[in-house]
This record gives structure tokens, sequence and C-alpha cells, in this order.
């Protein structure tokens, strides 16, 4: 036994001793102390990418923050310039903090897992590395320069170590001294001297829960994922490739800061996972002892978890080719129900599990035909997302959605080629309430129609809000964008100009469109804002985008862009029976929500539609103007809307054509 460890112990120094001398350092993503993500592979378009490490209280930091900024003014063009601290005693509040008392002006990344510090051999704080983007390896690490030391620091540096290196890599010429000791704090790596123990870490009682947990949901036969976690075989077999969509988040699909609200049946790998997985992989991924869980994993069973459903429809078949990109469906089923009814929970069951991405599910009282008006309809009566893992949502209790009899119930559904055709007809089962439910439960959307990104920028960002007209329960959240969305959250304004951050997904995915309930419904006020905001990168640099030469608009198809945040609530003094539901306030709260720019709460020319800017800037629309404050506010907006509404009435009864514009 005593062999097997030290032969152990000299495979992991000598994969640490490759890794010093290779230098190259393998992609990651990190959130700064905003909670904003950043992937170092990102930036490949630029000449480098320095990193200083740092610390909360370090003062050679501190004093060297000046000369950073300085090295940023004259290579910044070229060069990615940002912070990362790995110190155990620090936290993103703390993080925050520092930056606010020492005005630091450069992103944060926060290692919370070490992981990262740890790959590249971080010592103190006040060191730089230098990456060249064109290999990814380091070209420099030490100082900034020679202008601070311990209790030590001089006017001006007699030594620019740092604009040295980055001279020569834009020269494409070697650095002339690539490795310097730097001055700073000893960073804590307690993980370092675990290594031995890391190769104990148990597969069958760590390492494969984890999977099942995370990640089975998806990597099982029949799944959507690409392959099966099936035995530790598999695993053993994908564990670089394990380690590196861990370390890039891209797996699991689930970034969502966990310092806000709690979300419900949260799909994501909590730090100590992270930490435990990859250390697990970087000491060899060992079998270890014991029974292996992973050999129980069974095919996706199709049946219906909830129950038999009270109604089931099967969706038009759909061929999904081998390869390519497929763009969205949305098929539309007619409503076979000649009544009324309110669904309690809805559960979907995928034709051909392997290609069915998501789909969303909603109804419509009128049939709308095959075109752009049928690319939102799930959306007017919204029921559901599904995804692998949450095939099935029950209401709150006491709550239900009221579909109405006849017209359609329609589907978007993304498909993703698996390399090899197949039909997929996918069922929905709806489970109905035996009578009417306490609550209606509704859906409304904080959406912005008035979208002008620019060509080229990596981060645009929009927000619109919409205002409770009476105290409300939110009970889920469900942000849209498409390629060009990358990050995405909804804070709550309450009337007092408190603001309670409420969802943020660091790293938004157009590929999967999750809705987060949350674990503890929220109560806003009469006058309270749910406020939803994403930002776009319409850059080169991002892969996903279909043109960074163009300026995008609003658009329901993929290569457009959308500012849509949808939500489940119920107003918490209403009943089914005694609804206090307004729909033209409804209406005219969203309306204002996606036009107000300024928040103001009043809309005013330049905000204004055109259709409505013209006559109001004529004064045709003067007399609704009470306030004369050259403005419409929600009560004068109304009254023009229920004016026009009673003008078009009386036209048609007397025969005459709908006016084209306002009176």
């Amino acid at each position: 036994m005593r062999l097997i460890v030290l032969c152990i112990a000299c495979i992991i120094l000598s994969i640490g001793s490759v890794s010093a001398v290779s230098n190259r350092v393998d992609n990651f993503r990190l959130l700064d102390q905003q909670h904003s993500s950043h992937e170092l592979y990102y930036h490949k378009d630029a000449k480098a990418v320095v990193l200083m490490v740092t610390m909360n209280g370090c003062p050679i930091v501190r004093n060297l923050l000046p000369d950073l900024r300085d090295i940023r003014a004259k290579f910044g063009d070229n060069v990615e310039f940002m912070l990362i601290n790995s110190s155990l005693q620090d936290t993103y509040k703390s993080i925050r903090h520092e930056v606010a008392e020492f005005g630091i002006d450069f992103p944060v990344l926060v290692d919370d897992t070490q992981l990262i510090g740890e790959a590249l051999e971080f010592d103190r704080s006040g060191e730089v590395l230098v990456i060249d983007t064109s290999d990814w390896r380091v070209v420099y690490r030490g100082p900034v320069n020679d202008r601070v030391g311990y209790e030590t620091q001089r006017n001006d540096a007699k030594q620019n170590y740092l604009v040295d290196a980055l001279a020569a890599v834009i020269a494409g010429q070697p650095v002339a001294k690539p490795k310097r000791q730097a001055f700073g704090c000893i960073i804590n790596f307690p993980e370092r001297e675990q290594q031995l123990a890391h190769a104990q870490i148990s597969y069958g009682d760590t390492i494969a829960p984890i999977l099942e947990k995370r990640c089975v949901a998806c990597h099982l036969p029949n799944g959507i994922g690409p392959w099966a976690m099936t035995s530790y075989e598999m695993i053993r077999g994908f564990s670089p490739m394990i380690r590196e969509v861990v370390r890039t988040r891209r797996m699991p699909p689930w970034e969502v800061d966990t310092s806000l609200a709690d979300i419900h049946a949260a799909r994501g790998l909590t730090v100590e996972e992270r930490k435990t997985l990859v250390h697990w992989i970087e000491a060899g991924s060992p079998r270890g002892d014991g029974d292996d869980p992973l050999l129980a994993v069974k095919p996706l069973e199709k049946s219906w978890p909830l129950g038999e459903p009270d109604l089931v429809v099967t969706a038009p078949a759909f061929t999904v080719p081998a390869t390519g990109i497929i763009e969205y469906q949305y098929p539309a089923i007619t409503n076979p129900l000649d009544h009324d009814v309110w669904v309690r929970a809805v559960s979907i069951q995928p034709g051909e599990t392997k290609a069915v991405h998501h789909v969303l599910i909603g109804t419509s009282e009128q049939d709308i035909p095959l075109g752009e008006q049928r690319l939102d309809a799930v959306f007017k009566n919204y029921l559901m997302g599904y995804a692998p893992g949450a095939e099935s949502y029950v209401y709150p209790e006491g709550t239900g959605v009221l579909v109405k009899a006849g017209g359609q119930i329609h589907l978007q559904v993304h498909y993703t080629a698996f390399g090899r055709e197949a039909t997929d007809e996918s069922k929905i089962a709806l489970y109905f309430h035996d009578a009417a439910p306490t609550f209606s439960l509704r859906q409304q959307v904080v959406i912005g129609y008035d979208l002008r990104i620019p060509p080229g920028e990596s981060r645009h960002e929009e927000r619109a809000y919409f205002e409770f007209e009476q105290p409300a329960i939110i009970y889920s959240l469900f942000p849209h964008a498409h390629f060009r969305g990358v990050e995405t959250r909804f804070d709550v304004h309450l009337p007092d100009g408190t603001i309670e951050p409420l969802l943020h997904v660091p790293r938004y995915d157009f590929n999967w469109q999750h809705t987060y309930s949350l674990a503890q419904p929220l109560k806003v006020p009469a006058g309270a804002r749910l406020v939803h905001s994403s930002v776009y990168d319409n850059s080169a640099a991002n892969l996903a985008n279909p043109d960074a030469t163009r300026q995008v608009p609003w658009g329901l198809q993929s290569h457009d862009e959308m500012l849509y945040g949808g939500f489940f609530f119920r107003w918490e003094n209403g009943t089914s029976e005694k609804p206090v539901h307004d729909s033209l306030h409804f209406q005219i709260a969203q309306f204002f929500g996606a036009l107000d720019d300024d928040f103001s709460g009043t809309l005013t020319p330049n905000e204004m539609p055109r259709w409505l800017r013209r006559p109001f800037k004529t004064g045709k629309l003067e007399a609704f103007d009470v306030n004369k404050d050259d403005a419409l506010s929600p009560p004068e907006y109304r009254a023009f809307t229920e004016y026009r509404r009673a003008q078009i009435t009386k036209r048609r009864a007397s025969g005459a054509p709908s006016a084209t514009s306002a009176e």
C-alpha cells in the first residue's frame, strides 16, 4: 500500500511539474465582484491578457493600482487587464467594499474555488501574469515594476517590467526575463497540501452522487446529453472534458447568482462540488473501492411522473435532421376541450429525447395562423417551459391557469441535431382542478420594444419595467433573449426607492430557456416595479452572434433581439371568484414600462411611438394632458385609450371606416 501511495505522489508531482514548464493556461470563466461573467478565451482578439493577483488589504496592490492604470492607458487597445482574487477570506461583498473604497476600476475576478489560483500557481498578491493569446502561454510573471516593495516605495520606477513584457509581446518578440520575484501578501492555498488526499476522494461515495444529482438528468441513455453517465469507465474517459466544462461553467447549464433569492430546484454545482470534481480529476480520476452507483442509471422512461393526466395532446410530427442548426419550431394543436378548465399542473414527454432541447407551452382563445404572429403565441396564456430535468410544473398551491374551450395549444420547440435523423412527436399532459382554485395564476411580461443594439458593441444594456397597481405575489421568472443576450437580471424597485435584487443570471445562454421558481414567493406592494434588464454582446468575439456589423432591432426571429422578462404572479387581494384584475391597466402598465426610458412614470414625446408622438406634438391630444407637463401619465393615457376605443366602436356601429390615426 505504501508503494502505491508513493507512486500516486510521484504521478501528481510530475503532473504539476509538466504544468509549470508548459505554462499554457487552460480556459476558465469567473464572476467579478458584480457577478458579471468573464471567460479568458473570449479575449482571443487581444494581443495579451494581464492578470494581477489581488487580495483585500494588501498595501502593495493598493499602491500599484495607479501604475497599472497608466499601463492600461498605454496598452489598453491591444491588451485586456483584469484583477483576480483567490484569497479565502475575501467575499464578493468585501471585494465590492474594497473596490469602492479605493476606486478600483478593473474587474476583479473572484476565484471562490481557488482552482484557477492553484492551477496558475499563485503565491502572492501583487504578482502580474502576461498571457500571450496566440498560444495562451504565460510569457511573463512577476512584479509590475520596481517602484514598490515591502515598506518601501519611490516616486518613479527605474525598471518597468510589465511595460517591457507587453511591448515585447505586441512586437512579436520574446520577453527578455519571463519570471521575476514579486512582492506582496502570501495567499493561503490549503488544498495544495492535500494532493495526496485528492487521490483518496471516493468515486463511489462522493463523485458519483454529485454527478447523479447535477448531471445524470441529461446524461442518461436516450437523454439530451451527447453521452450517458452509466459507469466509472465513461466518467474516467470524459474526465478531461468534465474538468474543462466545469472550469468554464458551461456545464451544468445553470448560472445563477446564489447571493440573491433562493431558487427552487437549483441545478448548478456548489463551490465545494466544483472543487471536489476538479481535484479528483486532476488527481487522475482514481476509481477507489466500493460499488459503482452509475451502473444503476436506467434509460429515460416515458411515463407521466404526476400520474394519469386529465388531457394528453400530441404535437405534429417533426423530422429532426442529423446535423445542422434547426430554427425554432412553432407548432399549434387544436384544443379539443369544449369547456373551460383550470389547469393545476403540466407535464411534457418528448418523443425523441435526444433532440428536444426545450419546449414552451401556452394557449390562445383563437386560432393563430403560421407566420410572424405565431412566434409569440405561446406567451398569450403561458403554461410552462420544459427542459431536461424539469419535465413537469405543478403550480403553487391554491392557484391555477384558466384555459378556455377551443382555440389552440401552442408550442415553441428547440431541437438540436445529434448525429442521426429522427422524428419527434412530443406529448403534453394537462392536469385539472376539480373546481376553480382560490387564486388565478397570471403571467405577464416586462418587455422592451425599442431596441437598438449598436454594431460591434460588446456590452449594451437595455431595461424595462412593469409597475404593479396593487399588491401582488411573484412566484417565478423567465428571462428571454436571443443569440446576443449574455447577462440578464430582475430587480424590484419599491415605492420608497429601495432596490431589491431578485434574480441575476451572469451568463445567459439562448440554448437553455430556464424558468426560475422562487423558493419563497415574493410579496410586493402596490406601486412596486419589477425591473428586467439584459446585456447584449454584438461583437465579433461573441461566437453565437449572427452578424456583428448590424444594428440589431427588436424582433421575434433569433437574428434580431428581445428584452423579454416573463413572470408568474397573482394579485394578493383577488380570487378566482372575485377577481381584481384590470386588463386595460395591465396592458397600459406593460406599454409604459416598455417605453419609459428614464423611468419617470410618464411618456415624453421622445419616448412615444410614432403613431402617438405625431398627434401629441400637433396638439390633437392636448385635452388628455391634464397637468400640461408635455407628457402623458398612465391615467392620462388610459383616458385617451378609452376615448379612442369609444370612437372606433362608434364608427363601426355607423359603418364608417376606422381612423388610422388618433383624433
